[in-house]
């Protein structure tokens, strides 16, 4: 390759090349990002029974509690990824993490449930911003052949952030108290925070986009090989439709976006009702039941880990239809989050296998929805696009919460509850079914992205 050669995509150059220590550790740091993101949004559900009787307080008041978190993460995802679109994904990125890590730290000195609350909000905010800017970063270094694989692979920190915290929380808070639990799921990810500024690069698509200059470009890829720097110029080339507004939130509501768009909400929307109805209250629920306290974190935290499965899902959604292959794993969610509730009564060993099938599948199916989102957006608004969904998803999580309380506080059996909880699943599947009918994947438009001073949004 010689530098009078003409441009080269950045995409091309990311095919072309093997995988490099670069990509490795892009992988790590966002994996490592995802961990803590579903450990600390997880945490209030393993602390909730010690924080009961600590605090002497009753069900009805943990609502809020265990859904303000929820809530600030809804709300920081819809507020900063539009911004990461514009400032840039690393920035913002590093400043989620610093945030949850930070004000989690700050909720072990909290002395009253509306302090307890307000951190938790906070904390939210770090929260719901950091998995989208986390994906999208990782998305945009990665070949096409294994982009749904390596996403969806680092996706799986969150789930196994939530298993292992469970995990942890089983041990150290009766040993410890709650307090330990959130010292340690803040105190871990702040230094994570402060070593992403000095490791962790910015997107070269976005850069790309923000027409910086070629050469921090080259000297970025050079790390993935060095015939970077031999590239006259890089481009930005991408085959997706976007509409004529430039404006990130416009592209992602524009008549070509727009109905793809809602359906993907609806489905994180109902994804996340089901995950977070039952990991946080799994274990006040197996209080209830009067089963050994330790139980429920370690079921909540089986549950979880099921999204392991995206590993595989992943492989498959880079050689297969993601739409159908997603929709496949919600129709399955629904069969096994509703025969949870008469499992418990066929036994422990009964019980734990269909959490483990409906966690994997019901995992499986939320940690491929934003490589889902990734593939469908463009760069000008992928963030964007990323963010919004799991933004609006968050709230299926407050409303999954709520949902479970007012079951609870009804007394209904395990099986009516659970009956209810497997809903969403069919709901979701309905929505990538319909997704799939009008966006097919061999349908696709074209945009065409210039380098430097010719970049244009236009079709």
């Amino acid at each position: 390759m010689n530098k009078d050669e003409l441009n080269m995509n950045v995409q091309d150059f990311f095919n072309q090349y093997a995988w490099s220590k670069l990509q490795w550790l892009i992988f790590i740091i966002t994996f490592l990002v995802a961990f803590f993101d579903g450990m600390d949004t997880a945490v209030m559900g393993y602390i909730a029974p010690s924080l009961m009787q600590d605090w002497g307080i009753d069900k009805s008041q943990l609502v809020p509690v265990l859904s303000s978190a929820l809530l600030g993460a809804a709300i920081g995802a819809i507020a900063f990824g539009p911004l990461a679109d514009k400032v840039g994904r690393k920035k913002i990125l590093v400043f989620s993490v610093f945030l949850f890590s930070f004000t989690c730290i700050l909720s072990v000195f909290a002395q009253n449930l509306p302090q307890l609350i307000i951190l938790r909000f906070i904390t939210g905010l770090g929260l719901g911003a950091a998995m989208p800017n986390a994906v999208t970063l990782l998305s945009e270094y990665c070949p096409d052949h294994k982009r749904a694989t390596m996403v969806n692979t680092m996706y799986c920190g969150f789930p196994i952030g939530a298993a292992v915290g469970g995990f942890i929380a089983s041990w150290l808070i009766p040993n410890f108290g709650w307090k330990a639990m959130l010292l340690l799921s803040g105190g871990v990810p702040l230094l994570l925070s402060i070593a992403m500024i000095f490791l962790l690069p910015e997107s070269v698509r976005y850069l790309l986009l923000k027409q910086k200059p070629q050469q921090m470009i080259q000297n970025i890829l050079s790390r993935i090989n060095p015939q970077a720097q031999q590239v006259s110029k890089f481009v930005l080339t991408e085959h997706v439709a976007t509409g004529k507004n430039k404006h990130p939130i416009a592209i992602i509501l524009s008549w070509q976006l727009g109905w793809g768009t809602v359906l993907l909400w609806i489905s994180f929307f109902s994804g996340l009702m089901i995950f977070y109805s039952i990991i946080n209250w799994m274990p006040v629920l197996f209080k209830e039941a009067q089963m050994p306290e330790h139980l429920g974190p370690m079921v909540s935290g089986l549950f979880a880990l099921g999204g392991l499965g995206a590993i595989a899902n992943g492989w498959l959604m880079d050689r297969f239809n993601g739409n159908l292959i997603i929709a496949f794993c919600t129709f399955i969610t629904a069969i096994a989050v509703a025969f949870i509730g008469p499992s418990i009564q066929m036994g422990l060993g009964v019980f734990i296998f269909v959490m483990i099938v409906a966690g994997t599948m019901q995992n499986t199916a939320q940690s491929s929805l934003p490589v889902l989102a990734a593939q469908f957006y463009p760069t000008a608004a992928r963030t964007t696009g990323v963010s919004w969904m799991c933004g609006i998803g968050r709230f299926g999580a407050v409303a999954g919460t709520m949902l479970m309380g007012v079951l609870v506080g009804k007394q209904l059996n395990f099986t009516d509850i659970f009956t209810i909880i497997s809903i969403p699943a069919v709901l979701m599947t309905c929505c990538l079914l319909l997704k799939n009918a009008l966006y097919p994947e061999s349908k696709k438009t074209i945009e065409h992205v210039k380098p430097q001073q010719e970049i244009s949004l236009n079709q």
